[in-house]
């Protein structure tokens, strides 16, 4: 074979081959974002799988209300004053909490936090409903008792009788209900990919909820809504046809006790009766002798593989949509410890600027410690279980709010602790 022939050949091999890679490598998303690793680096592709839900419609001025914040969504050519008077908030509160000067334009759609609550959305407004968007009723009372009835028995978290809640539920039908997402603020360093990461959404849905540009570029102290999972639809009754309907019989069994079972044609006449004879009880077999006095059990084994971050007492309970954790108070000053060994993944703030921390875990969890004072661990560093990362904090805000997500998803904590 001549020179000019090899060369043409060993060309063709490694265009092959690089065609077989560049084909390997397009069935799975591409991550721009190249500093998690190569292959085996943490990425948010698994995240565009699932569902996420639409950002909330505004009302007419623009005003997304939820329980706990107000966010106010710009629109083309508007300017931080256009916001503050159209939604009737003080320009200069506005441009200090968002860190923007009130003449720069904004982009469509970009997110602009409130720092205090303006009007709540009415029908008056453009709204379907009056009020914030909060989830559909639920029982307090009743699923705080069942999260703490469910806790395991061991002292390390006590609990405490909640008072009944009474709740009243006002005629209001067409009022938005949906899950409160997670306003992030932005920190010096911070991307929308590293964002993104942090909470197992995909960037360009976080970039559609947010107004983000074209570059996905974010600034410092800037508020971010993190997507939430979208709900799935109510499940419909079967239909029942009209001749079932007139054959069914008029009484219900109540649940749990089954249905009664109809009387077959064999037992239209009682049978003779039977003389037999009740048989012998067999002597129940004598206890054997311990070999020795090894003592008692008190307590069941526990089998919760994370323990609790204080001790203390639970004093709000889990509930979806509204308390994405539970609420542990402890004495002022004492140490929050890691319930599992992981590696921190976050160090962030809320909006009122009191710490929170974020560790990942195996098994793609992550704990979340918020309400708490004087961290002592930094991003990146790895903690063992039971590891002090931070402090409560004093007076009557000495309790942690502590969750479990299981991807993006908030999960029950009390069935992970001890």
């Amino acid at each position: 074979m001549t020179q000019p022939n090899v060369t043409r050949t060993l060309r063709l091999t490694v265009l092959a081959g690089s065609s077989a890679l560049l084909l390997a490598a397009c069935e799975q998303p591409l991550d721009m974002d190249l500093r998690g690793g190569f292959g085996d680096g943490f990425t948010t592709a698994h995240a565009a799988t699932g569902p996420l839900d639409e950002r909330p419609a505004p009302d007419n001025r623009g005003v997304i209300s939820y329980p706990n914040y107000q966010v106010a969504v710009a629109r083309r050519g508007d300017t931080l004053s256009d916001v503050a008077t159209r939604v009737g908030a003080e320009v200069g509160s506005l441009s200090r909490y968002n860190g923007i000067d009130p003449t720069v334009p904004l982009r469509k759609g970009e997110i602009i936090a409130l720092p205090t609550r303006v009007a709540e959305p009415s029908p008056a407004t453009g709204a379907s409903g009056t009020g914030p968007i909060t989830t559909a009723a639920v029982d307090i009372q009743t699923i705080a008792g069942g999260a703490i009835n469910r806790a395991p028995a061991t002292p390390g978290v006590q609990t405490t009788t909640l008072p009944s809640a009474q709740t009243t539920t006002r005629e209001n039908p067409a009022k938005q209900t949906g899950i409160e997402p997670v306003r992030h603020k932005v920190e010096r360093g911070e991307t929308a990919y590293t964002i993104a990461r942090l909470y197992a959404v995909p960037v360009e849905t976080l970039a559609e909820w947010n107004g983000l540009g074209a570059d996905f570029s974010v600034r410092e102290g800037q508020f971010l809504l993190i997507p939430v999972a979208q709900q799935a639809a109510p499940k419909r009754s079967a239909s029942v046809p009209a001749a079932a309907t007139a054959t069914a019989p008029t009484t219900t069994s109540l649940p749990g006790t089954g249905s009664p079972t109809p009387t077959p044609p064999s037992a239209a006449k009682p049978l003779p009766p039977v003389d037999e004879k009740p048989a012998a009880p067999k002597p129940e077999p004598a206890a054997a002798k311990p070999v020795a006095d090894v003592g008692k059990t008190t307590q069941p084994a526990s089998s919760g593989r994370m323990s609790p971050p204080v001790q203390g007492s639970i004093i709000r309970a889990y509930s979806k949509g509204k308390n994405e954790g539970i609420n542990i108070k402890g004495t002022p000053g004492a140490a929050v410890k890691a319930a599992d060994s992981g590696t921190v993944a976050a160090i962030t703030k809320s909006a009122e600027g009191v710490p929170i921390v974020v560790i990942r875990h195996p098994d793609n969890l992550l704990t979340v410690y918020a309400n708490v004072a004087n961290v002592s661990v930094a991003k990146g560093d790895s903690v063992s279980k039971g590891a002090s990362i931070a402090k409560l904090r004093p007076g009557d805000d000495s309790f942690v709010h502590f969750e479990v997500r299981k991807g993006f998803d908030s999960v029950d904590p009390t069935p992970y602790l001890n």
